[in-house]
């Protein structure tokens, strides 16, 4: 018997600068180039490669996972033209139980830098199928990447972990949508293109406002935004803000200089030229944009970085307790697959066994058969019924224990010693691939710690 393991080797957010991450991204082209080097390799026996903007991952099936893993960065490299002691210093190295575990939390966002994101999930699938089209899967990973998809979709439709806003610039735009509803035919004014801003800006592009207006004293760093969001940039001053203020519907202000961006004097004028159609004022920075003097009122809805700090710690807490679920859901996953994996060194001993028995049945009544050639067609039919149910039932008790022992153990010697019983093929008890669970040989990347929630 032949024993495999799963291991995945890679780089992410976590453990890479972006500037190596960018050298290894891999286009689909280059995702079939690798898998076909490694599919052709006798190294990796089976690959799925997953390239993303913040993670390069291999996840193989070989002999030794040093050796496969090995393998795979040098083949990055190589495409990449990147060193490949370098990959090995930013890569790390997952093995058996620890790395079908991390591909399951990879597939439920547990692992982004946007955590509990949707997207990846996508992502894995289709790395999936690419694999699938180059023929660089097996019954392996056929069946191991259908657990990973079906873990990662329970996580979306059982839990609200990648739902809830867990920065202030993606709770600001989520408050704005609770007061107005649907952002999709409203006027949004961001004021300011540093970075909060500009997470700010983004989410809001999202969003698919009716127009995005980027105020800022930069006016290049404006247009930059601007253009990234599909948005128009303008200069800011006095009276451009005093305009925005009476047409726009949400209004977001994260400059944090110390002088008031947005006064009670204009916000007072605005209200009388909007004729009661609601405004939400949303102040993300510190120190505060927006005069604290200007009152809410029934048309008016003006929220501080305190606001919305609270709206995110409750949202914080609620992912905590998503995560719980998610995780319960991942460790039911590995469970799954490690059963499976169980009952496959049992199965070809099993089906041996069956073909054993049928095999010694057709010989019997071929002998009957010659013996007693008077015998009608529903006479033998009545024969080979019966005597297939006396092989069934000799082979029930013995193929039900020797499940059950080889799943509560994990260990394939029962199956072997069946086959040794029944005097099998050798081919049959020792041409076969067993997947080990093992231990995890750490690269040095493995230590980083993991970021908090966020």
């Amino acid at each position: 018997m032949r024993c495999v393991k799963i291991f995945v080797v890679g780089l992410s957010h976590k453990t890479a600068p972006v500037e190596l991450r960018e050298r290894v991204s891999l286009g689909e082209a280059e995702v079939r180039h690798v898998l076909t080097q490694l599919r052709d390799s006798r190294t990796v026996l089976e690959s799925v490669v997953v390239s993303t903007c913040n993670r390069l991952e291999i996840y193989g099936l070989g002999p030794s996972a040093r050796a496969g893993s090995d393998f795979a960065l040098s083949t990055v490299a190589t495409h990449a033209g990147v060193d490949r002691d370098e990959l090995k210093r930013h890569a790390y190295l997952r093995e058996g139980e620890d790395a079908v575990r991390h591909a399951m939390r990879v597939a439920c966002g547990l692992d982004s830098v946007v955590f509990g994101e949707t997207q990846i999930l996508g992502q894995m699938r289709d790395a999936y199928q690419l694999a699938l089209e180059e023929g660089a899967t097996g019954s392996v990973f056929n069946r191991l990447f259908r657990e990973i998809i079906h873990v990662g979709k329970r996580a979306q439709t059982e839990t609200s972990i990648g739902r809830e806003a867990v920065s202030v610039s993606y709770a600001a735009v989520q408050l704005a949508r609770k007061v107005l509803g649907e952002l999709r035919e409203r006027q949004v004014v961001v004021i300011g293109a540093g970075h909060m801003a500009g997470l700010a800006a983004r989410h809001f592009a999202a969003q698919q406002p009716k127009s995005l207006l980027i105020f800022n004293r930069t006016l290049e760093r404006a247009q930059a935004l601007a253009a990234e969001v599909g948005g128009d940039a303008r200069p800011m001053d006095e009276e451009g803000i005093a305009e925005a203020l009476i047409h726009a519907d949400v209004v977001l202000s994260a400059i944090g200089r110390g002088q008031y961006v947005v006064t009670k004097e204009m916000v007072a004028k605005a209200l009388v030229a909007r004729r009661g159609r609601p405004l939400v004022i949303l102040d993300i920075a510190v120190p505060r944009d927006v005069d604290p003097d200007v009152p809410s009122s029934a048309s008016l809805y003006r929220y501080d970085v305190d606001d919305l700090e609270g709206v995110v710690a409750a949202n914080l807490e609620e992912r905590v307790r998503q995560e719980a679920a998610v995780a319960a859901m991942i460790e039911e996953g590995v469970r799954d697959f490690s059963q499976w994996l169980a009952e496959q060194a049992v199965v070809p001993v099993i089906a041996a066994l069956h073909q054993r028995g049928e095999a010694i049945e057709r010989e019997v009544m071929a002998s009957l058969l010659r013996k007693l050639p008077h015998l009608t067609e529903r006479d033998q039919k009545v024969i080979h019924k019966h005597m297939m149910s006396i092989v069934h039932q000799l082979l029930r008790e013995p193929v039900k224990n020797v499940k059950e022992l080889s799943l509560q153990s994990g260990d394939p010697t029962y199956a072997e010693t069946l086959a040794a019983l029944f005097g099998l093929a050798p081919e049959t008890r020792h041409n076969r691939v067993r997947v080990e669970w093992g231990e995890t040989p750490s690269y040095a990347a493995d230590a980083v710690p993991r970021p908090a929630l966020s």
